[in-house]
């Protein structure tokens, strides 16, 4: 038998490895860990290859590849958004990532990204809550109680603070299981029976939903001064969550505004519509909130440069550890030029 090389073995961190991994450092720990991260990521926009996501559509959902690279290392993301499969007993997203060296083009960490994915997302919305939301936030409208839930709240809870979650699904039974779950984070949760019961006295509306329609989760008058609105269901073209007119009275925020006009809430409003890009606001080079009337929006997508923090992060946490195991996933002949005669050896 071919005893694989050094070279030959990447580190994979598995589904088992990652939860075992996220409750050896804490839930919340990694939670804020991954905010700072990500942030400081933002820090280095400029520095990063940007493009929108590659995206294929089907008419039950898409698949994509999340790409960009800060120059030394490269990070991908594949990602799947299948709304139709949490009838069918799957998952409605589904991942996994891949951390390059730059210099030689060899893959240095493979990692399971479903759960990681569930993470970074909601340390991003923390993040950009952090520099957004009303001062003194602490009661959150959880709109949309899937798999995405409990990891917002959490994370809102960690790096803002916050104490109330008020949730709201049209299937009472996700409502349940997110209370469930959360029961005993030291968050206090409220069933409510509509979207509008949900956002009474809440500072941050969060709206999470799967379906891909444009849907009118929040309608205008719904929405009054001085809240935040965490806007993350709308991911793909066609798929929206608010309406028009809460986009027209709202401080819009975006992390890449070529890759938000396509899937984001934004898609509704035409090409010259006024946004403002958070690394900018993150650096102090723009205004974030400004006034206890403004309404500020993320307009969350998610971005490739989320992915490749979570993948640095994760790098950087399993190694020398136990929480990954090595693939024998590249070839290593002895001379480089001689692949062939590897292959013949190994006979």
């Amino acid at each position: 038998m071919n005893t694989p090389s050094e070279k030959a073995l990447v580190p994979f961190v598995s589904v088992d490895n990652m939860m075992r991994l996220i409750h050896h450092i804490g839930v919340e720990q990694m939670l804020r860990d991954l905010a700072d991260y990500i942030e400081d990521d933002f820090k280095r926009w400029e520095l990063f290859d940007k493009t929108p996501r590659v995206a294929s559509h089907s008419d039950v959902g898409v698949i994509e590849l999340m790409p960009t690279s800060d120059g030394e290392a490269y990070g991908f993301k594949y990602v799947n958004g299948h709304p139709k499969n949490t009838a069918e007993g799957l998952q409605t997203v589904t991942a996994f990532g891949l951390l390059a060296d730059v210099y030689t083009g060899y893959p240095v960490l493979l990692t399971e990204m479903t759960i990681l994915t569930a993470l970074r997302t909601a340390a991003t919305s923390a993040m950009v809550a952090k520099h957004l939301a009303p001062k003194g936030s602490d009661t959150m409208a959880m709109i949309g109680n899937g798999a995405q839930s409990e990891f917002q709240s959490l994370a809102m809870k960690a790096i803002l603070g916050l104490k109330t979650v008020r949730l709201y699904d049209k299937d009472r039974a996700a409502s349940e299981k997110c209370a469930a779950n959360l029961a005993g984070s030291g968050l206090e949760t409220v069933i409510c029976a509509s979207p509008e019961e949900a956002i009474e006295g809440a500072q941050i509306l969060t709206t999470c939903t799967a379906d891909k329609q444009c849907a009118t989760i929040l309608t205008d008058n719904m929405v009054g001064s001085g809240v935040h609105i965490n806007a993350i269901g709308g991911d793909c073209p066609g798929k929206t969550e608010l309406a028009k007119g809460i986009l027209e009275r709202s401080d819009v925020f975006v992390e890449f505004p070529p890759q938000t006009r396509v899937e984001g809430e934004i898609q509704q409003m035409d090409d010259d519509f006024a946004v403002t890009e958070l690394w900018q606001v993150i650096l102090g080079q723009k205004d974030g909130r400004t006034s206890d009337r403004q309404i500020t929006l993320f307009d969350s997508v998610g971005f490739a440069i989320e992915d490749f923090s979570a993948l640095r992060y994760v790098r950087d946490k399993v190694r020398d550890t136990e929480f990954h195991y090595d693939l024998d996933l590249l070839a290593d002949p002895d001379d480089p030029r001689d692949l062939f005669g590897m292959l013949q050896r190994a006979g």
